[in-house]
C-alpha cells in the first residue's frame, strides 16, 4: 500500500504543508503514523480522507462543516449540504440582482446597447406574447408553487422581484391553487 510524506500530499492536492499542519493539529486530517525520525507517513486511506476534504471546500463548506460531515452519518450530512446550497443560491440571486442594477446603470450612463436582463416586465411579456393570457399566467404560478415552492420564490427573485413582493405572490399562487 502506497504512503505518503506531507510535501507528496500537499504536492498531489495542491496545498500547502502549513495547511496540512493545521488539518492535523485540529483533528482534521492525522497522519496514520510517524516514521522512525517522527515525520508523518499518510496511508492511502489519509489521501482518500483529504480528497473528501478537498471535495467539501470546493463546494465551499467550512473547515467546522468538513469536520461534522467526516464525522456524521448521512442525517446530519445532508442539512449541513441542504443549508450550504440554500446560501448559495442567495449567493446567486445577489449576484443576479446586482447584474440587473449594474446593467441599468450601464445603459443610463452610455449609448451602448447592453444584453437585457430577464426581469419581471420582460417575462409577462414573453408570456403575452406566447399567448397566455391572465387567466393561464394565474394557473402557470399556482401549478408552480405547488409542485416547486422554493424553486418558484427563487424564479421570482432572479426577476428583480423584491423578498417581500415574492412571498406575497407565492401566497396568492397557493390560495389560487387551492380555489381551483
Amino acid at each position: 500500500m502506497p504512503t505518503y510524506t506531507i510535501s507528496q500530499l500537499a504536492r498531489e492536492f495542491g496545498l500547502s504543508r502549513s495547511a496540512l499542519l493545521y488539518y492535523d493539529r485540529i483533528g482534521l486530517l492525522k497522519a496514520s503514523r510517524r516514521s522512525a525520525a517522527g515525520y508523518r507517513i499518510y496511508t492511502q486511506t489519509d489521501h482518500a480522507r483529504l480528497a473528501q476534504i478537498c471535495l467539501f471546500r470546493d463546494a465551499g463548506l467550512s473547515l467546522a462543516d468538513v469536520q461534522a460531515l467526516l464525522a456524521s452519518d448521512n442525517a446530519p450530512g445532508v442539512k449541513i449540504l441542504e443549508r450550504r446550497l440554500q446560501e448559495i443560491g442567495e449567493q446567486i440571486l445577489g449576484l443576479k440582482n446586482q447584474q440587473r442594477i449594474i446593467t441599468a446603470m450601464l445603459k443610463k450612463m452610455t449609448t451602448e446597447r447592453f444584453e437585457p436582463v430577464v426581469d419581471k416586465k420582460m417575462w409577462v411579456g414573453m408570456l403575452e406574447a406566447a399567448g397566455m393570457d391572465e387567466a393561464a399566467m394565474v394557473r402557470w404560478h399556482a401549478q408552480f408553487e405547488q409542485l416547486a415552492p422554493k424553486a418558484h420564490y427563487n424564479f421570482l427573485r432572479q426577476l428583480g422581484i423584491s423578498a417581500h413582493e415574492a412571498k406575497r405572490i407565492q401566497a396568492w399562487a397557493k390560495d389560487k391553487a387551492g380555489g381551483a
